[in-house]
């Protein structure tokens, strides 16, 4: 995020996650001697305090969204692990072409390699934490339609009436939407991590990256409950 000397301006207004879930409302910054902002306070809907770095902080207009630690991490992951690979690519041509040392070329290229294998490690507990977030994403949308089933057959034997059941029905699709969507964008990002680690370093120059299935099993295809409209008959009773 970049500085903003008026950030101040934005305690009090909500912040939502990357799917536009509220979080909370910004209730304060942490700001260094300097005048750096280097955290926020967001006041949660239980009445908790949490803290984030201003990092993850994006602020369009009047809409601020809080991005996630996961997202944050793989946008510098996907940076870093192409860019050294490039360096250490170029290490080797520049070697090749004997403007270079082999005595430096070794001790650079030790250095180069040690940080992919760091870079590459992190990558993985951050796939490895995604995996954990798809799955949570896959429970709750079979509770959500388990939920579905149930509010429908409660409003069939009429023991929900109408305008509750429409209340309901609005949030029980809401919410699979948004989940749904979370779930889509975890595939993504964790495909995108996975494509950038089996990536060839001899390919990174032109950005051809191989495209392996993810290890991630998919919950089935859940089509949004059909908007179900009750016709009252003449001469009965509705529920």
């Amino acid at each position: 995020m970049s500085q903003n000397s008026n950030l101040f301006l934005s305690v009090g207004k909500q912040v939502k996650d990357e799917y536009g879930c509220p979080i909370g409302k910004i209730a304060s910054f942490a700001v260094t001697p300097s005048g750096k902002f280097e955290s926020v306070f967001i006041e949660l809907g239980n009445g908790r305090f949490s803290k984030h770095s201003t990092e993850h902080l994006k602020i369009d207009g009047a809409d601020i969204t809080l991005v996630s630690n996961i997202k944050a991490q793989a946008a510098i992951l996907s940076d870093q692990l192409p860019l050294i690979w490039r360096k250490d690519q170029a290490l080797k041509e520049l070697t090749d072409k004997k403007k270079i040392s082999r005595e430096l070329y070794s001790e650079l290229h030790a250095g180069f390699d040690g940080l992919l294998t760091q870079l590459k490690t992190e990558t993985q507990a951050l796939m490895e934490d995604i995996d954990d977030q798809i799955a949570r994403c896959i429970d709750e949308i079979k509770g959500l339609n388990y939920a579905y089933v149930n509010l429908e057959i409660e409003h069939e034997i009429g023991k929900i009436d109408n305008q509750n059941y429409e209340i309901a029905f609005a949030m029980i699709q809401a919410n699979l939407k948004r989940i749904n969507n979370e779930k889509t964008d975890l595939e993504l990002t964790r495909s995108k991590l996975s494509n950038i680690v089996l990536g060839e370093p001899s390919k990174i120059k032109g950005i051809e990256m191989p495209r392996p299935p993810s290890s991630v099993p998919s919950a089935p295809d859940l089509p949004e409950p059909p908007v179900v409209v009750y016709v009252k008959e003449i001469g009965k009773t509705g529920i």
